[in-house]
């Protein structure tokens, strides 16, 4: 959606401008001004930062979540700022936008039908056991589309765990077949389980369940609530509705001690026991639906990019019919079995057969990276330095909200409408010098970097400029809430002249400067260093507010996100005018994807704008597992070890078999041609 004839508002209403106003008086009272302050110019900069702020995190733009008209909205805000400029925008099929289109969710397609059909023969008459949708079985949103005629294996809990000496799978083909999985894991009561306890370990989510699953090579899956959950939840809901149930009774026994009720007293306590009846008819209701329950199209997760096989969920009712006829035992009984002396009880299912029809349909979004180009002048205009922020955030919170079940709009203002205006900020001071920079700059606002780096990913795979000629990237997240003057700038030993040059610039702007290493961190500058382009992520720390609705403009240090602008723009300067492109340097820090916690340490860096089958690779880490195999950005890994893989939770799943010292061999795609390598693992880090 396009707003080409919107006017977006350039100046605060007159109430914000005396609220920044007295804003800012309170500060020069309270802690004394510097002259820079003062000036005209410092305060301009404000008024046009808290004017960017205010807009890209109010709640007309519905938290700028991917998908959403307000995204749409803040791209053509960016877009007509870079063009007031007098940037140059006309840079794809005539326009500021870099198209491309993201999964934002899933919904349930119009067919989906699922039976269960038993072996045919002189006993047994083989008729369907039909599934009712939403009564018997739902689709999940986790899964992929398809046909169903799969012969059906019960895999038990669907783990396979190599040092709790437990796996599922073991000896059991599920090639092309459909599993019955149970949820959770076994000796959930006891609390010396190998399994963690008795909490849930990392072997316990749907994901986990789905990857194993897949890596066996399974065609689909079917998840049903194990017996210990649903006597857990049962006790929980029963105490609930007995509470309620005595709650009743007290009331009524306490009314009762008044002799002559007036007629208020009535009223009263006649509402009293309707809202009572009430919480006990809803208790009862949920205490009914926990016997034997069914979760929702998204219960287990709100899906994704990546389409496999399909999953179901399944009361257990229709699953105890199949396997007490297929095995004479029923779920209960299999678990109990396996909970006494930890071993897998799984089974091929005999002639029973999963048929249907799946359909999960992926809801997806034109979304676009906005950008503007400085041209510069002199040999060096062909070499480029990007400066970038990510405008998305999380809309109404969900996935990444850090306010659980809170559906409110999630602002941004720190995160990242600070970043967002502070890019514009800084290409107004280098578009307005009276002399052109002597290398090209290009001004990058990113889409997509809440759903894993998405915009900043697709950028470095079809870049306006050539990677190799783009000297630095300059990125800034979360830069307006600077406290006691912390500055932490990630990057400055990805290049030899990065530590100097910001140690020369902080002598004028004071900082207290926290130098984190390496080039690999939880925003947009990784995508860059993959590709091998020095880079500096400036970010003035978390806080309280972060991923929840509370981030707003109003909290926003107005002089320290002007002051974190302006260092941003000189260091740009003074590379654009050095002599020498930066020398990259590459580091020896983790990176994500490759091994933290109990995993072991592979050295990949995923590239979330893949969309092919298989983990794809952005680069791999210096002197890593990885790098020593011989595997390369854009690799696309499709088998690790024994197991087939679709994703990077398949990845994950895979590498969590191994242990550090083990030699894996990996299956990597590389263009048209299939590579077999080994990786000999290192300890987690």
């Amino acid at each position: 959606m396009t707003h080409a004839c919107r006017t977006w508002p350039r100046k605060p209403a007159a109430w914000a401008v005396l609220a920044f106003s007295l804003a800012l008086v309170c500060r020069f009272v309270s802690q004394g001004a510097s002259a820079e302050e003062k000036s005209a110019g410092a305060a301009s900069s404000e008024t046009r930062l808290y004017d960017a702020v205010r807009y890209l995190a109010g709640d007309e733009l519905e938290g700028r979540g991917v998908g959403s008209r307000g995204l749409d909205q803040a791209a053509e805000y960016i877009a007509s700022q870079f063009a007031e400029l007098g940037l140059k925008t006309d840079l794809f099929d005539g326009g500021p936008f870099q198209k491309f289109n993201m999964t934002t969710g899933t919904e349930l397609g119009e067919v989906n039908r699922a039976e269960l059909v038993g072996p045919s023969g002189p006993e047994q008459a083989g008729e369907p056991v039909a599934l009712q949708l939403g009564k018997d079985f739902n689709p999940l949103a986790i899964g992929g589309s398809g046909k169903l005629d799969f012969p059906l294996v019960f895999a038990g809990y669907g783990i396979s765990a190599k040092y709790e000496d437990y796996d599922d799978y073991a000896g059991l083909n599920v090639e092309g077949k459909a599993v019955i999985v149970l949820r959770h894991e076994p000796e959930q009561a006891n609390p010396h389980s190998v399994f963690n306890g008795t909490r849930h370990s990392d072997h316990a989510p749907f994901a986990r369940k789905l990857s194993n699953a897949y890596e066996h090579g399974a065609a689909a899956i079917i998840f049903c609530t194990d017996e210990f959950d649903i006597e857990k939840t049962v006790a929980q809901r029963s105490k609930r509705w007995q509470d309620a149930i005595d709650e009743l009774s007290a009331a009524q026994a306490k009314f009762k001690e008044i002799e002559k009720p007036s007629h208020e007293q009535l009223e009263t306590q006649r509402l009293a026991v309707e809202k009572l009846l009430d919480q006990i008819r809803r208790h009862g209701e949920q205490l009914q639906a926990q016997y034997d329950p069914l979760l929702g199209f998204r219960d287990a997760g709100p899906g994704g990019e990546s389409q496999r096989i399909p999953v179901l969920f399944c009361r257990r009712g229709p699953l105890d019919k199949l396997l007490r006829s297929a095995t004479g035992d029923d779920l209960a009984a299999l678990e109990q079995q396996i909970d006494q002396d930890l071993k897998p009880r799984s089974r091929e299912l005999t002639g029973w057969r999963l048929r249907g029809e799946i359909s999960v349909l992926r809801q997806e979004a034109e979304v676009k990276n906005v950008v503007g180009v400085l041209e510069g002048e002199g040999p060096h205009a062909d070499e480029t330095i990007v400066i970038g922020a990510h405008y998305d955030h999380l809309g109404l919170g969900g996935d990444g909200s850090l306010a659980p079940g809170a559906k409110e709009i999630h602002n941004g203002a720190d995160d990242n409408a600070s970043g967002t205006a502070a890019l514009i900020e800084v290409a107004r001071r280098l578009a307005t010098r009276e002399r052109k920079l002597p290398r090209r700059v290009v001004f990058i606002a990113f889409t997509g970097e809440e759903r894993g780096l998405i915009g900043s990913a697709r950028y470095c795979r079809d870049p306006l400029y050539p990677l190799d000629k783009t000297v630095a990237m300059l990125n800034m997240d979360m830069v307006g809430r600077l406290t006691d003057d912390k500055l932490i700038i990630q990057g400055v030993d990805t290049a030899t002249e990065f530590a100097p040059l910001i140690d020369g610039l902080n002598e004028r702007y004071g900082f207290k400067l926290t130098k984190q290493p390496g080039g690999f961190g939880p925003s947009d500058h990784s995508s860059f260093y993959a590709k091998k382009v020095p880079v500096m992520h400036f970010f003035t720390g978390t806080h309280s507010d972060y991923h929840r609705p509370s981030d707003d403009y109003d909290k926003i240090n107005l002089p320290g996100m002007r002051r974190v602008a302006e260092m941003v723009a000189d260091a740009a300067v003074q590379l654009a005018e050095a002599e020498e492109r930066p020398h990259y340097l590459q580091t020896k820090q983790p990176a994500s994807g490759g091994g933290d916690g109990d995993r072991p340490y592979f050295g990949s860096i995923p590239d979330f704008s893949q969309d092919q089958p298989g983990y794809a690779l952005t680069g791999v880490t210096k002197d890593g597992p990885a790098e020593k195999a011989g595997l390369k950005a854009g690799d696309i890994i499709i088998r690790l070890g024994e197991s087939k893989i679709g994703n990077l939770e398949d990845f994950d799943s895979a590498l969590r078999k191994f242990k550090a010292g083990d030699k894996a061999p990996v299956v990597v795609k590389r263009g048209d041609m299939e590579i077999k390598l080994e990786v000999v693992l290192e300890p987690p880090r």
